[in-house]
């Protein structure tokens, strides 16, 4: 096959499910993802996808060539990672990614590293999504939660993420606060949109007060400190920003069951390159400062 574009977009796109999907993996215009299936299947003289309201799925003869471009593109990922994390200086991308609620430190952090060391360009990665680093698609990952046990990856200790519950002045002066859990009936609460997340907090929340009445939820972190922030309910923040924030009043004291270990994470192809080792090491010293744990 003499267009390896093509492949590789319509690989994209039985992987993401659909068409935005994949623009949006590989960075081009919704109708160059349609232009290269079209040409891809017109060369085959083979349909690849069944096109239905909710996307595009593989077809038995489209399954057959994704699983040999699946193997090519993750050599290639893989080659890419190693080829931009070798070398003695620290230069070149640092692609590090995050929960989104790491947003207020991690920008710090790496806006100082980057004017310590300006050949490095920085691209930060947030949400939800976990970035494989086996396939090159980050450097550094820092996640919460239970350690990470992919094989292939260096995991260590970075920090604790410490939550505390908390409501805007706003809010307090228009409803008052609960004295204790007993009194949360009649208060609103802000809260994640997924009844399932596995974040301390939200397990804790759910099991302690199962009948709270949540105003407003959502699946960005953001948009949840923002919701605390302009009065809309009672709801979880970090206590290290939250602390920093006037406007802010913690409701009831913290319960060590809310927080959750940080995880710093690297693959072992890139772990001992002069880049990643030289941020690591500066992560580390500034995360030392993220310890709120003797002011509780």
């Amino acid at each position: 096959m003499d267009n390896w574009d093509e492949i590789k977009t319509a690989y994209q796109v039985a992987r993401m499910g659909t068409v935005s999907g994949a623009a949006d993996v590989l960075g081009v215009h919704h109708a160059t993802v349609i232009r290269h299936i079209d040409a891809l299947e017109a060369r085959l003289e083979v349909k690849l996808f069944q096109r239905h309201a909710r996307g595009y799925t593989a077809t038995e003869a489209g399954e057959d060539l994704f699983r040999v471009a699946k193997a090519t593109d993750d050599q290639f990922s893989q080659l890419v990672g190693r080829i931009k994390g070798r070398g003695a200086d620290v230069s070149g991308d640092l692609v590090v990614t995050s929960l989104t609620s790491l947003v207020p430190r991690m920008v710090p952090i790496l806006t100082e590293f980057q004017r310590e060391n300006s050949d490095v360009v920085i691209r930060y990665l947030t949400g939800a999504r976990l970035f494989r680093l086996e396939y090159g698609e980050a450097h550094v990952a820092i996640r919460a939660g239970s350690p990470p046990a992919q094989p292939d990856n260096v995991v260590q200790s970075l920090a604790h993420q410490r939550m505390g519950l908390y409501a805007s002045r706003r809010y307090v002066e228009e409803c008052g606060l609960p004295k204790d859990w007993s009194q949360c009936s009649g208060h609103r609460f802000v809260g994640t949109n997924n009844d399932q997340s596995r974040a301390p907090f939200n397990r804790w929340l759910r099991e302690k007060a199962p009948d709270i009445v949540f105003s407003f939820r959502s699946d960005e972190d953001r948009a949840i400190e923002q919701a605390i922030l302009n009065g809309a309910g009672i709801g979880f923040a970090a206590v290290l920003e939250a602390r920093a924030n006037p406007d802010l009043v913690e409701v009831f004291p913290q319960e060590e069951e809310w927080s959750a270990p940080l995880w710093l994470v690297t693959h072992v192809d890139l772990h001992r390159t002069t880049k990643v080792q030289a941020f690591l090491t500066f992560l580390k010293r500034a995360a030392k400062s993220w310890d709120t744990s003797n002011n509780v």
